[in-house]
């Protein structure tokens, strides 16, 4: 082998190597390449780091001894390096994500932005003034002092750092502190640059801090910062969510005005807004005037329209509105056919909701556990226990692990069905699974206790989630108020009724009503009447459960005049007699022997288009006796 093909030695190596580098580093490169073992790590902390050597290595890339002393590095030597860096933004990017955050002070910090800012993607500065803020141990308006005070030094008249720290503030969700920035920017006669002011009013939308988002809007105005598409976008949106669709229908016409064009996010915006209401007809208009105006709608416009329409149950319309997003060629979500299939199990049409289970599944489009939870709600309320199963398997087969919603649904079902046994197994596997059981879980708990006579243990459980620290509402007082009524205990449940003002817990319709129907069931009709006027000087409406409930009183005592008398008094408040109305006072009167006026209250029944139910014809059975004569009345074969 020639002598210039041999291997170098490794002095020769090291020389070579230090000839690139500044000879301060020697001893570091000495360590490095030495083929002693018994050299520590420890060494290296006597290693002298100077500007010069810190400099080379971040020029020549050498980012593996950067991260070997970045926790000996002095701010001085920091800015000294980052200075010298100035017109190389993307190596002191490289430097400065490599120094440990415990060597950097503020104005270390900040001249790292200054440089940073430069560079053509604003991402990178944005991640570093975050940082800054979550890292060095100063306040953000310190941090725009000292920005502030770098600018003058730098003679430069660039504002972007500021836009910066005012949209890293918003991306924090510090709204706050972004407003003290935009005021101070303000006083030091930097204007903002308008997508800064749009993320300072997007933040204050999701903050839902409305009127300081007008407040800044004319603040934009003022100092004449140009709004865009997107400002307008943003007003828009805050406008539909004060509910002044009218006067955001109207910004569209002010942005053509102003030559700026809406496109199709202000138009769903509208969309959303108009549906969020309950306009779907409105929003309808919109989806046609941004057709005319030759701007295509996308999903996000079909989404809103199909679950408004499914909201009303305009079930067919909605499928058709489906097909015509399909035939456009858009994807409709999981959102959108959740909505049909919601819909539809509302409507107690299972058999359509899974065929659109079945069809977003042909469509490629993943099941979420919201359709999961949707179907298993419905089956349970068909008391079909054995489909849930098989639901619960198939969510197990796709990955999907129930979540609270699950649990709740599943544990409120069995309930209804009165198997406390399987709500409270569903409970402990929820426990297990490290899955916390929510107000509502134990609200269904204490139900179906109370329903199934077992009060003393619910009184346990309300008191043992209390000591728990979770919170009562008004459901679960009116859970625990049932089941008491149910099995007698009045004055116990006169007591929940004072502690819900303990709590400074509202009670509702649904609190009196129960009450009412507790001493109704005890024949305390008079003091259930009392409970009327406590409900109206308390501003709680009473509705027609409250009127029936004391027309049941009063017929089941044979108080037919009273039964009456409330009877009317619903009528004048604007409630019509439902069927529950009916039966009570047709079984009152023919518990009075009153089999004629029974019968004209049927026929008044009928001619309501009320139908009369297995009550209805019981009562009057036991009344009049002749079943021929009511199969005449209500015109039966």
């Amino acid at each position: 082998m020639k002598p210039g093909k041999l291997l170098r030695r490794p002095h020769d190596l090291k020389r070579q190597c230090l000839a690139a580098v500044p000879s301060t580093v020697d001893a570091l490169f000495s360590l490095h390449f030495s083929s002693s073992a018994s050299q520590s790590a420890c060494d290296q902390a006597q290693v002298a780091i100077t500007p010069r050597a810190l400099l080379g290595s971040v020029q020549s890339s050498q980012w593996h001894f950067v991260e070997q002393v970045s926790d000996r590095l002095t701010p001085s030597l920091i800015s000294t390096t980052l200075s010298a860096l100035e017109k190389r933004p993307e190596l002191a990017l490289g430097f400065v994500t490599r120094v440990d955050t415990r060597c950097l002070d503020t104005r270390t910090s900040c001249l790292a932005l200054a440089i940073v800012s430069r560079l053509p993607d604003p991402r990178p500065a944005l991640q570093l003034v975050k940082r800054i803020i979550g890292s060095v141990d100063a306040t953000v308006k310190e941090v725009f002092d000292e920005l502030v005070s770098l600018r003058g030094q730098s003679g430069t008249k660039s504002s972007i750092v500021f836009d910066f720290l005012v949209r890293a503030c918003c991306e924090l969700k510090m709204g706050h502190e972004a407003l003290e920035c935009f005021d101070m920017m303000k006083e030091k006669g930097i204007l903002p640059k308008t997508e800064t002011c749009n993320s300072m009013l997007s933040l204050l939308l999701k903050l839902d801090r409305r009127e300081t988002a007008w407040v800044l809007y004319a603040e934009m105005f003022k100092l004449r910062i140009k709004s865009s598409v997107h400002t307008y976008n943003i007003m828009i949106n805050l406008l539909c969510k004060e509910g002044k669709l009218k006067k955001a229908k109207e910004f569209i016409g002010w942005m053509d005005g102003l030559g700026i064009k809406p496109n199709v996010v202000t138009y769903n915006t509208l969309v959303h807004g108009y549906c969020s209401k309950g306009r779907v007809q409105a929003a309808l208009m919109i989806f046609k005037a941004m057709k005319a105006k030759g701007i295509e709608p996308d999903s996000y416009t079909y989404g809103p329209i199909i679950n408004g329409m499914c909201k009303e149950g305009r079930l067919e319309e909605a499928s058709k509105f489906l097909g015509k997003m399909l035939e456009v060629g858009l994807v409709p979500s999981a959102v959108v056919y959740n909505a049909l299939i919601d819909g539809y199990c509302n409507k107690g049409d299972l058999e359509t909701a899974l065929s659109y289970r079945d069809e977003m599944v042909r469509r490629g489009i993943r099941p979420t556990i919201s359709t999961f939870n949707l179907l298993i709600h419905a089956m349970l309320m068909e008391g079909n226990t054995l489909e849930v199963d098989n639901m619960m398997r198939e969510m197990g087969e796709k990955g999907m692990a129930p979540d609270a919603f699950t649990y709740n649904i599943l544990i409120n079902g069995y309930c209804q069905c009165g198997d406390a046994k399987k709500a409270f197994a569903l409970r402990d596997e929820m426990l297990v699974k490290g899955i916390q059981p929510t107000r509502v879980t134990y609200t269904s708990l204490i139900y179906v206790l109370g329903r199934r006579n077992r009060t003393k243990e619910a009184d346990d459980l309300f008191e043992k989630i209390i000591g728990e620290g979770i919170r009562p509402d008004v459901v679960m007082f009116n859970a625990m108020i049932d089941g008491h009524c149910t099995n007698g205990s009045i004055e116990r449940a006169f007591s929940l009724l004072e502690k819900m003002d303990q709590f400074k817990i509202k009670p509702d319709e649904v609190t009196y009503n129960t009450l009412m129907q507790g001493l109704c069931k005890e024949g305390k009709v008079e003091e259930a009447r009392e409970l009327l006027g406590v409900m109206k000087r308390r501003g709680i409406k009473p509705d027609h459960i409250s009127y029936n409930t004391l027309i049941s009183g009063y017929s089941r005592r044979g108080d037919m005049n009273d039964a009456f008398r409330t009877r009317d008094e619903m009528l004048n408040v604007g409630f019509n007699p439902t069927r529950l109305t009916y039966n009570a006072l047709i079984q009152g009167l023919c518990k009075n022997k009153e089999g004629d006026h029974a019968e004209e209250l049927l026929k008044e029944m009928v001619n309501k288009g009320i139908t009369p139910d297995d009550a209805t014809y019981i009562s009057l059975i036991e009344g009049i006796g002749e079943v021929h004569k009511l199969k005449e009345m209500v015109t039966l074969e």
